[in-house]
This record gives structure tokens, sequence and C-alpha cells, in this order.
């Protein structure tokens, strides 16, 4: 069984919209599929066939989550080396290309953001960057481009 790596907030995160999936959404979606049913005929009714979908969307997805956390193992800071590049770790890197540094966290797939620097190990880039050490340079190919990084620094979340 494949551990899934995350940090402390990352594993809050899923256990919150678990709790919320199980005490909010399932209720809701149970009395929406009632209400849906007390219209007649189920063939032909639209709204109750939407709704079972909407509850079929949420059951797979609690499902995910508990697969998710049984098998999390939870990174802790203060254990993460800042000698090589691991999952928690913040790198700065220096894109040769383009003449400028870029910023990443690497974290697991569910909590990856692009928008907040945090990209997941599981992506080419993220791939490329695990276990390289300062002043690595690393060539990594993407969709459209190669890319060059060189590691400046790193660092703990």
């Amino acid at each position: 069984m494949e551990k899934v790596y995350l940090s402390q907030k990352g594993y809050n995160n899923l256990k919150t919209e678990l709790d919320n999936l199980k005490t909010n959404v399932r209720p809701q979606l149970s009395k929406k599929i009632e209400l849906a049913r007390e219209h007649g005929d189920l063939k032909e009714n639209a709204e109750y066939h939407a709704a079972r979908e909407e509850q079929g969307l949420a059951e797979a997805r609690i499902n995910e989550i508990q697969d998710k956390l049984a098998r999390a193992k939870i990174v802790d800071n203060e254990e993460i080396s800042t000698d090589a590049i691991y999952i928690g770790s913040t790198v700065t890197l220096y894109d040769q290309d383009m003449d400028s540094e870029i910023i990443y966290t690497l974290v697991s797939e569910d909590e990856a953001s692009i928008t907040e620097g945090k990209i997941s190990i599981s992506s080419p880039v993220g791939k490329s960057l695990l276990g390289h050490k300062v002043d690595d340079t690393i060539e990594i190919e993407v969709p459209a481009r190669t890319i060059s990084y060189k590691v400046i620094k790193i660092e703990r979340l």
C-alpha cells in the first residue's frame, strides 16, 4: 500500500472536508433525492437523476478521502533535512533561460496549488527536483520546453 505524504495542515484539510461531506452534504443530498422522488415517475425525473448523480460523486469523494487518510504519513517539518530536496522542502531555483528566481514548495498532490507556489512531487517538475542539492543544475522536460534550473537554496516549509 503506497503512502500518501501530507503536511499536518493538508491532513487537517482532508479531515475537515470529509467531516463536511458526511455531516452536511450527505444529509442534504438525501433530502434532495427524497423531494425529487415525490415528483412522480423516476424514469423521466431529471431532478431525481441529477441528485443521484451528485450523491454518487459525493460518495466517491468520501471513499477517496478515507483511503488517503488511511494511507497518510504526516510529514513533520522538523524532520525535513535541508541538505537535499524532499517533500516539504521549499526551494529557491534560478531559471537560467528566464534569468529569474522562482520559489516552490514540494507537497503531495492534494496540497498542490500553483498560485501558492506549491507543486506536487508527482508533477514533472516536482519529480525532477527530488533529491537534488544546492548548486545542482537540473534539466526538466515539460511539454512546452526544456527548463534549466539551478538550485539556490533549500529550506523547510
